[in-house]
């Protein structure tokens, strides 16, 4: 479900001045914002299943033709596995862009190795929506690997 909110511009150029100050999407700022007083159980919860909704909505603006949008909510999808699986595994809140790529690390050891690849084709939809590079092709493919991601991740969460 997509919910319109309508903010004062000063209060919305401050979110979007604090998502991009810690590289982070809009989406994901809000639900680190909101979710701050949960346990790390039922906030690693609600991460997997924003995941599930940015995906969602990757899928939706992939049939509208925004190839960028639709590859930002996808690597949005994949850090917040990730970072769903920190919270569940150690109750661990990742900061940055270093955190995450060293968490994959950790996710790796415990799942797979292809957890790694996907990872990097997550990072390179992140770059896609600055740089505007890939191809509705690439998008999709990515997609469906990072799927596969927030899938593991949520059985492993859910448990």
């Amino acid at each position: 479900m997509v919910i319109t909110i309508t903010l004062p511009k000063v209060i919305a150029e401050r979110i979007e001045r604090e998502a991009k100050k810690l590289g982070i999407s809009l989406e994901e700022y809000i639900i680190e914002v909101l979710s701050r007083d949960l346990d790390p159980k039922d906030r690693a919860i609600e991460y997997i299943e924003a995941a599930k909704e940015l995906l969602d909505q990757a899928r939706d603006e992939l049939e509208k033709g925004d190839v960028r949008q639709a590859a930002e909510k996808t690597w949005g999808a994949a850090a917040l596995a990730v970072k769903a699986y920190a919270y569940n595994k150690e109750g661990k809140r990742l900061t940055s862009h270093r955190e995450l790529w060293e968490y994959v690390e950790i996710i790796a050891n415990d799942v797979g190795d292809w957890i790694r690849s996907t990872w990097n084709e997550a990072s390179g939809m992140h770059i896609c929506f600055y740089e505007g590079w890939c191809t509705l092709r690439q998008v999709e493919s990515a997609l469906n690997h990072i799927e596969k991601l927030v899938r593991e991740i949520e059985i492993k969460v859910k448990k």
